[in-house]
């Protein structure tokens, strides 16, 4: 049986979101545990996704996107994104509300509409979490960076990224005064100086989460 054009999107953007802040590549396993998936399902899904050309995998090893596979995956991130940053701008939604409803969206909205919704919003080149949009041909443009739990004491950076996996973990930060723009200065010892100010403790989790400039 073919797969859905949903499921395979979904695949694809999980495929691309595993290598955007990191560089490990994604194995079949890791895929089935993001997916919430059996593996049996996810290696049935991938040799679908190989034999369209959307991606390539050899057995245990690790499944990477083609050209092919990276432009429609960037353009259903793009959409995402562009969803997202239309939802907190317009209608007053927090950067921890929109992912579900963005979710839903990206695949029911028109490409017409889509593209009135970047044009009225500036082309914005990133969302609300900081993760960058693709443009029209799905290039992405991002400033060197570092995962806050690898930034030495005394290293300062300027914040990229948010992850918007935990929506408790946004609201903590949100709580902390991290948000995207802010800049970060690493004390040590989980404590953090924000814009200057007197150190305070980052939200559990939070090193693993935020990406700041290198």
């Amino acid at each position: 049986m073919p797969a859905s054009p949903t499921a395979v999107d979904d695949y694809l953007k999980t495929i691309y979101h595993h290598t955007e802040w990191q560089a490990e590549p994604v194995t079949p396993s890791r895929l089935a545990s993001e997916l919430g998936l059996a593996p049996s399902s996810v290696t049935e899904m991938v040799q679908k996704l190989a034999a369209q050309g959307l991606v390539t995998h050899r057995p245990y090893g690790p499944v990477a996107l083609t050209a092919a596979g990276r432009r429609r995956a960037a353009a259903v991130i793009r959409r995402h994104r562009l969803v997202e940053t239309w939802l907190v701008r317009e209608f007053g939604y927090a950067w921890d509300e929109v992912h579900d409803e963005a979710e839903v969206l990206e695949h029911t909205i028109s490409d017409r509409l889509l593209e009135g919704i970047a044009a009225r919003l500036g082309h914005p080149r990133f969302d609300p979490h900081g993760d960058a949009i693709p443009d029209a041909d799905g290039e992405v443009h991002r400033e060197p960076f570092v995962l806050l739990a690898s930034a030495p004491a005394g290293h300062s950076g300027r914040v990229l990224r948010v992850s918007d996996r935990d929506a408790a973990l946004l609201r903590a930060c949100e709580d902390a005064g991290i948000d995207v723009g802010h800049t970060i200065t690493v004390i040590g010892g989980g404590h953090v100086s924000i814009d200057g100010a007197p150190p305070v403790g980052l939200p559990e989790g939070a090193p693993e989460a935020i990406w700041i400039t290198a």
